[in-house]
Formats: structure tokens, C-alpha cells, sequence
């Protein structure tokens, strides 16, 4: 699964250490969300959704590998 987690962290100018702490997870889950290493739960995502005012879609995006 592909996601903009960085880019809206950077427009917002918001901290991995800041967003992790916003929706109770520890910073390196978020940097793992970021690089492709963990998928991150539906509540999760909502979380981190909300966070930015935004939509699932507007942040993570399915890959036709996800599919197989």
C-alpha cells in the first residue's frame, strides 16, 4: 500500500514524534507507515486521517500487488 503519510506530515509541518503522540503510537510506527514496513489498522488510519482533516484515500492508496 502506497501512502502520502511524509507529504501531508510536511505540509503541516508536523513531527513524526508529533503525529505518533496525536494518535498513540510510537514514532516508529509512524517512520514504518512511511516507508512501506506496516500497514497500519483501520482505526489507525481513521486516526491518522482525522489528524489532517483529509480522507483514507487522500493519504493511502492501494497497489495492484495488494490485490494478490
Amino acid at each position: 500500500m502506497k501512502n502520502s503519510l511524509k507529504v501531508q506530515r510536511a505540509k503541516q509541518n508536523i513531527t513524526q514524534a508529533e503525529l505518533a503522540a496525536r494518535v498513540g503510537v510510537s514514532r516508529q510506527t509512524i517512520n514504518s507507515i512511511e516507508i512501506g514496513k506496516y500497514v497500519p489498522s483501520t482505526l489507525l488510519a481513521l486516526k491518522i486521517a482525522s489528524v489532517f482533516g483529509t480522507s483514507l484515500d487522500d493519504i493511502f492508496k492501494l497497489e495492484e500487488s495488494d490485490w494478490h
